[in-house]
């Protein structure tokens, strides 16, 4: 049996489009603790307090709210090159771009449903200023103490007209490894759960019940603690922000979460996932089954119903009932 090849190192950053753009970049700034580290144009460029990269979000201004770009950090630049291969191989390349502060070369394509991605080795790292400069120097930046605190990007969930495409493509063209899904009483799988590290989880994939493309459910961002996001909700209950669910604990992959939407309307996770770690390298896919899915989460919650019917860009139901 032939190795496995692990060529992706990580998410790296992702693009949130927002009508909204000033409240959003408020939201990133005091109740996500983020640093505005550059603008251009129409978009802000945020910076989570221990992220070795320029820049964790950018956020620009639209029409409407979604999901644009997002990054992903090859291993080398030999792993650069054979994802490059394969994803071209698959039709899915668009071709290269400088246009991002802190990268080298990027190469842009789509996955199966239309999401836009970036894919580099060339990097510049975060910078501290005199105001960012840690007390520790094996972080990037002075821990915040203010708002949810919010340390790093941990994931990415798309919704997708159809998954198994998507799934398979992220398995094969960028070599990520399933950790867990969603199998429906008919065979289908409904949602599948990827790594490209020894995290239990980076990208997921979740089928979209409008039969849209190139949506988002959720963009993730890791806490220290669970107590951090008990806290954070409080913070989101003074400042307004709608609090979809939680603070509560999933059954799938175990995450304790809490889910809010930012004002743009995107929803966003605060998780702490990362006492979950994938060391077997033969792990086996844990499958979900319907039946199990429907006891809702970990103690027994049920799942909110707007947490299976909202996603951004918004969909009017003439669309697609």
């Amino acid at each position: 049996m032939a190795e496995k090849i692990r060529d992706i190192a990580h998410v790296s950053a992702v693009e949130l489009s927002t009508p909204v753009l000033d409240d959003t970049v408020r939201f990133f700034t005091d109740t996500m603790a983020m640093e505005v580290v550059e603008r251009r144009g129409n978009s802000a460029y945020l910076h989570a307090w221990d992220d070795y990269e320029s820049f964790t979000v950018k956020v620009t201004g639209a029409g409407t709210s979604g999901i644009g770009r997002t990054w992903l950090r090859a291993r080398s630049p030999e792993a650069l090159e054979r994802r490059v291969r394969d994803i071209e191989a698959a039709g899915l390349g668009e071709g290269w771009s400088k246009d991002e502060p802190g990268y080298g070369p990027v190469f842009h394509f789509t996955d199966p449903d239309g999401h836009p991605f970036g894919l580099y080795f060339e990097t510049q790292r975060y910078v501290a200023s005199d105001a960012t400069r840690p007390s520790l120097k094996n972080q990037a930046a002075r821990f915040p103490g203010r708002g949810s605190n919010v340390r790093r990007l941990d994931h990415v969930n798309f919704l997708a007209r159809d998954v198994p495409p998507n799934a398979d493509f992220v398995a094969t063209a960028l070599t990520g490894r399933a950790s867990e899904q969603i199998v429906l009483d008919d065979g289908t799988r409904a949602a599948v759960w990827y790594t490209f590290s020894d995290k239990s989880y980076d990208v997921v994939y979740t089928r979209d019940w409008t039969g849209s493309r190139g949506r988002l459910h959720h963009v993730a961002f890791a806490t220290d603690t669970r107590e951090d996001i008990l806290r954070a909700a409080d913070v989101f209950l003074e400042a307004g922000v709608h609090i979809e669910t939680g603070p509560h604990k999933h059954a799938i992959q175990q995450t304790f979460f809490l889910y809010v939407w930012e004002p743009g309307g995107n929803r966003i996770e605060l998780c702490n996932a990362g006492a979950r770690l994938l060391l077997a390298p033969d792990h086996e896919v844990v499958t979900w089954t319907e039946a199990e899915r429907a006891k809702g989460q970990a103690w027994g919650l049920k799942t909110i119903e707007s947490f299976h019917t909202h996603g951004t860009p918004p969909v009017a139901e003439a669309e697609w009932a």
